[in-house]
């Protein structure tokens, strides 16, 4: 005959999973001058910035928002990508308020 034991419920909290605190780089000079998190390696420091001048110029072109649907031709395949996700998007949103909640 097989036996399991009832979990205690201080386990119970102990087993859920913790929150990982990442340390915050507050030095505003190292911020300013340094791309902070780019050396992965236990030695050495992170890549310094260099003047913008030294950079190609297309790099100050590159999106960094998403696109809004009225900047997309509807003959593309982004275009209907974009509203397939915010169709899923919406579509999830809804099913949170519909579906019961159990405890």
């Amino acid at each position: 005959m097989l036996f399991i034991a009832p979990i205690d419920k201080r386990k119970q909290r102990v087993m859920k999973s913790q929150k990982i605190h990442l340390p915050v780089e507050k030095d505003v000079n190292k911020l300013i001058n340094y791309c902070c998190g780019s050396n992965i390696y236990k030695e050495g420091e992170d890549i310094k910035l260099k003047p913008d001048s030294e950079y190609p110029e297309w790099l100050w072109n590159i999106r960094t928002e998403p696109p809004k649907l009225s900047d997309l031709d509807p003959n593309t395949k982004q275009y209907w990508r974009y509203i397939r996700k915010r169709a899923l998007l919406r579509k999830n949103q809804m099913l949170k308020f519909i579906r019961p909640k159990y405890h």
